[in-house]
């Protein structure tokens, strides 16, 4: 892993458009802890764009609306995450960190006014795409900040921790965010209004938390003309970096269809209503997909693509038997191994694009990243709930696993050429 910053000198040096180092007694301190803040920051935002995901059962019962719907307001989110990466996920390289932090905290924090607004679908259908404008103008740009504040506290180290918590923040804050609103929804009065109030008050927080941790990014004296994102794979290592999209797409596809059926399927075909239930099942998956990242930190790139490959398609394999069999088991045992492997996928896939990456392009290169993983969130989610509309669930989802163990074969090719290794 190539660390983005110089030697560290006594005084702070800031080179426009690129990392801002510090003498490392000074610095350096400021940095580690504002490593870890940026970490809390990134897990409260992931987090809050899931808190509808086991509340989805209660929105069907209130107003009437079928499986199709819900992965219609699914998409909706991703729209929104897409059209941020595109609009705004790269803007970072040269305004800096947290010139976009701020305001995309800003955003979820008004979806989440509007959640607590009205429980109508309208609404809800303008908040999640609140919500996945604030998460795209996020999720490149803390993962950059992440780097840059690792490198400044670390100069020199390996960039394992880096890996680790990044991924980790961004998909364990996933599951943190379906476990809290479930178990709020199950146990606490209000369960439409009550978990959208507890993430109010914790966004509040980490803008607060933003303002303080050191930026790292320089502004530049002239600022380039503005142009929206480009998905170039122009990033050191051309089929490296197409080789990484390509997993980010294939794990993003899968924790996508799983995140906008699974609370579905269990609560209405399985007859398990539990909001916990529901809660606990996303976060399982999640949770899996964190805890497998963190455990191969010391496995080659290779080998964590090929193990990530099999266990999506195994758990594919296993969910799709579950929902013929009606047996929760094997439904949430396959979700889970589903969840390791695509945790693997993402991380073998954001790993390397950091690695290969200029630091002045870090921002425009993970945002690129970020743009196609949630195009793999939103396309396969859309196409799964339009099939509902002709056959049953489970023979939708059926014919989605055999579409997915060939987009994993595709990956697996890709996966063969040449790439950059950490």
């Amino acid at each position: 892993m190539s660390n983005v910053s110089a030697p560290l000198r006594a005084r702070p040096t800031t080179v426009p458009g690129r990392v801002v180092t510090a003498g490392r007694a000074v610095g350096s301190r400021r940095h580690g802890v504002g490593f870890w803040a940026v970490a809390l920051v990134f897990v409260v935002a992931m987090a809050f764009s899931t808190v509808p995901t086991p509340l989805y059962p209660l929105y069907e019962t209130r107003d009437g609306f079928s499986t199709f719907m819900v992965t219609v307001v699914f998409a909706v989110y991703a729209v929104g995450v897409v059209i941020s990466l595109l609009l705004a996920g790269h803007v970072s390289d040269w305004l800096g960190r947290k010139k976009i932090l701020l305001p995309a905290l800003g955003l979820e924090l008004a979806a989440a006014l509007l959640f607590l607004s009205s429980p109508d679908l309208p609404v809800l259908l303008v908040a999640r795409f609140l919500t996945g404008l604030g998460v795209g103008m996020l999720s490149a740009t803390a993962t950059a900040h992440l780097h840059e504040l690792h490198s400044a506290h670390r100069p020199g180290a390996s960039g394992r921790r880096f890996e680790r918590v990044s991924t980790a923040a961004n998909i364990g804050g996933l599951g943190v965010g379906t476990l809290v609103s479930g178990l709020l929804a199950q146990y606490v009065h209000g369960p439409l209004r009550t978990p959208y109030a507890v993430f109010a008050v914790l966004l509040l927080v980490v803008m607060g938390v933003v303002a303080l941790v050191p930026e790292t990014v320089a502004a530049q004296p002239v600022r380039p003309r503005y142009r929206p994102q480009r998905v170039s794979a122009d990033h050191g290592d051309r089929a490296g970096y197409i080789a990484a999209a390509a997993a980010a797409f294939a794990s993003f596809a899968g924790l996508g269809v799983i995140t906008s059926v699974a609370t579905g399927f269990v609560g209405r075909t399985l007859h398990h209503p539990s909001h916990a239930l529901a809660g606990v099942l996303v976060f399982a998956v999640y949770g899996a997909a964190a805890l497998a990242q963190s455990l191969t930190d010391g496995i080659p790139a290779r080998a964590k693509l090929t193990l990530g490959l099999l266990a999506e398609g195994a758990g594919f394999l296993l969910l799709a038997a579950g929902m013929h069999t009606l047996n929760l088991v094997v439904f949430v045992t396959g979700a889970v191994v589903a969840g390791v492997g695509a945790g693997l996928l993402f991380k073998a896939a954001v790993g390397s694009v950091v690695a290969m990456a200029a630091p002045a392009r870090r921002g425009e290169a993970l945002a690129g990243l970020f743009l196609i993983a949630y195009l793999g969130l939103s396309v396969p989610s859309v196409s799964v709930g339009v099939a509902t509309l002709a056959v049953p669930p489970t023979t939708a989802l059926t014919w989605y696993t055999g579409v997915l163990i060939v987009l994993l074969g595709a990956v697996a090719l890709l996966g063969l050429r040449p790439c950059g290794r950490r």
